[in-house]
């Protein structure tokens, strides 16, 4: 009878505890439900935009090849303004970058470059835009603004990369023993990304510096001293000696 009781009880406890907490229970279920769902739709969502990104990607690079310049044009204008969260993104700057350099309109192609830069994420090809940037810089004559954008840049993938290039650049500006530094940076990364053979050519084309020495004060010069690039004759030198031996017999 004390069993029947005690369940009795329990049961009448777990009656009291649903009437006052159940309905927030069916709340954290349904919420738990709605957000599986959410989440799951999201996912569906972002493979749907990757799959329609890349496509419209693929149809971006045959438009560059073929070089059909607004068609790609276009392409790369969806991709930006509907797709702006992915990598197929970032890549139809690079493809347009190249696009406008092979219609000879380099602002375009450095300009595209710039958009990639300043987009977020996709480390890997801003490195790659960066340096093809630099190229594009080099090739307008704007040396120093080489350097500037390569400076403190140190991505260890990218070192020997960025040291040519600024090799290339203080070597245009004709600062000489700074390029050679740069050079000697690349030549010392030893992955397959650089051409050392090509680093090192360049880096024994270079002007040799001349150190020039001057004295240390006026005081270390004497005044009556005159000095002369004329080298003195030895028949000179010869008949003072035979002067001073005649004197002294």
């Amino acid at each position: 009878m004390d069993d029947l009781q005690s369940e009795k009880e329990q049961i009448d406890e777990m009656k009291a505890w649903w009437a006052e907490n159940g309905r927030y229970v069916i709340a954290g279920v349904v919420i738990a439900v709605g957000l599986l769902i959410g989440f799951n739709q999201y996912k569906s969502s972002k493979l749907e935009a990757q799959i329609e990104a890349s496509e419209l990607f693929e149809s971006l690079a045959e438009h560059v090849d073929q070089g059909d310049f607004d068609d790609a044009q276009s392409v790369a204008d969806e991709l930006a303004n509907n797709y702006a969260n992915t990598a197929y993104a970032a890549q139809s700057k690079l493809a347009m970058a190249r696009l406008y350099m092979d219609k000879n309109r380099d602002q375009d192609a450095a300009d595209a470059l710039r958009d990639l830069l300043a987009m977020r994420g996709n480390g890997e090809l801003k490195h790659i835009g960066r340096l093809r940037l630099a190229r594009i810089l080099l090739y307008q004559d704007k040396a120093q603004d080489v350097i500037d954008l390569l400076t403190d840049q140190d991505n260890a993938a990218f070192t020997g990369l960025y040291a040519e290039m600024r090799g290339d650049a203080y070597a245009a500006l004709g600062q000489a023993a700074e390029a050679g530094d740069a050079y000697r940076i690349a030549m010392a990364d030893t992955s397959q990304s650089v051409n050392r053979a090509l680093v090192q050519m360049k880096l024994l084309d270079l002007p040799e510096v001349i150190a020039v020495v001057e004295p240390a004060s006026d005081a270390a010069v004497e005044p009556s001293v005159e000095l002369s690039a004329e080298p003195v004759s030895e028949p000179e030198m010869g008949s003072a000696s035979e002067d001073e031996a005649g004197e002294t017999e």
